[in-house]
């Protein structure tokens, strides 16, 4: 046993201990958030799904919401840090939250702790398909953010960067000081130089999810109908230049270049085919990285308050499009598009006059700070209603086993 009270402790947006009571109560809010079963699947055996990157963000949210609203079985693989000096990462906790409820409601999901970029990985899930699932997959989601990757052919590690293209940028940035109050900085970002945007896009980009369909393909695992989607984003004019059209924006391209190139090919060998899903702004740990976006966001929720779509919304509605629940609503470039309460011409403009007028003196009145803060905590178990974070909590949880 090792129970001990966890006071959140950071480094700017960084947490170095992760609450488990947080965790669960926050994976339990959005297993209750998801509507009932999609009534296309209800009363059928639920689809064989694997979900890659399922412990956090909008991977998460698609593990959550297929289990709760499409019923699926399968797969959900992660790569988090097992309690040890400091308790365990997050993503551990909320893996173990949600096999947990996925117990209580019958669902059979296995969950795999590993590099999801190694073949090694990618055998185990394989092999779990053939003995557990009946050797037959129908939905692939592929949602991974990582800083690097290794070739499983050649070994060669490549390190994805946030940068610029063409010219360094200056934007304007949200950062909170020791005792938490509010500055507005500006950051200047140099540009991409090198391979800076062939590394980025090696690690980011649509290789590995292809990896991943092929290795499946040939080992004969991919059901009629197979159907796979990447989670993707576009973000907004004011975030492009160090986002849609900086190195991460280029591995973008690529996965939704892609798509179309698995599509052709599923639609050819099982009647089955491949999206990116674009959705819209949320508060993870990838992007509270990325220079501008925590000021971004939380302008934006100053704009809308709860009009705001939260990453479980957004996953079920892909969900209902993907099974047939409601039509796949695709955009000219094949793109499912969650985002568009997000660019709506309007909401845009309104936190495009928010921007520019955004200062120390004036950030609390044009965003929504207090929301963006307990968002932050809300990724490391903290801030969550109904935990009792005076009392000591058990940290040494292990991994949920077959």
């Amino acid at each position: 046993m090792s129970e001990r009270v966890i006071a959140p402790k950071s480094r700017g947006f960084l947490f170095l201990d992760s609450h488990p009571g947080g965790c669960r109560q926050l994976v339990d809010e959005m297993w209750q958030a998801v509507p009932g079963t999609a009534p296309a699947l209800a009363g059928s055996e639920g689809p064989v799904a694997v979900v890659i990157g399922s412990s956090a963000g909008y991977g998460l949210a698609a593990t959550i919401a297929g289990l709760a609203r499409v019923g699926i079985r399968g797969i959900g693989v992660c790569f988090e840090k097992a309690p040890a000096r400091r308790t365990g990462t997050a993503g551990w906790y909320r893996t173990d939250a949600t096999a947990r409820l996925a117990r209580q409601h019958g669902r059979d999901i296995v969950f795999l702790n590993g590099d999801a970029f190694s073949d090694t990985v990618k055998e185990q899930v394989a092999d779990l398909l053939v003995e557990r699932f009946g050797g037959r997959l129908d939905y692939l989601i592929y949602s991974v953010a990582a800083p690097r990757r290794t070739d499983p052919d050649t070994g060669t590690v490549y390190a994805s960067v946030l940068k610029p293209v063409g010219s360094a940028h200056t934007t304007k940035t949200l950062v909170f000081d020791d005792q938490g109050a509010p500055e507005v900085k500006e950051v200047t970002t140099a540009p991409a130089e090198g391979d800076d945007i062939e590394q980025t896009v090696a690690v980011m980009g649509g290789t590995d999810w292809e990896r991943w369909i092929t290795f499946l393909a040939d080992r004969s695992l991919l059901a009629d109908g197979f159907t796979t989607a990447a989670l993707s984003y576009i973000g907004s004019p004011i975030t492009a230049a160090v986002y849609r059209q900086g190195t991460i924006g280029a591995a973008k391209a690529h996965l939704e270049a892609t798509a179309r190139t698995l599509d052709e090919r599923l639609g050819k060998t099982v009647g089955g085919r491949a999206v990116t899903s674009v959705n819209a702004a949320a508060v993870t740990q990838s992007s509270t990285a990325i220079p501008g976006i925590a000021l971004y966001v939380g302008l934006l929720r100053g704009v809308l308050g709860d009009a705001m779509v939260a990453p479980i919304g957004q996953l079920v509605e892909l969900w209902d499009q993907l099974t047939g629940a409601r039509p796949l609503d695709l955009d000219d470039e094949g793109r499912v598009r969650l985002d568009t309460w997000e660019l709506d011409p309007a909401v845009q403009d309104a936190v495009a006059e928010r921007w520019s007028t955004a200062t120390n003196d004036t950030i609390t009145e044009l965003a929504d700070l207090d929301w963006f803060s307990d968002e932050v905590r809300r990724l490391y178990g903290f801030s969550v209603p109904g935990v009792d974070y005076t009392a000591a909590v058990e940290t040494d949880v292990p991994w949920p086993t077959l």
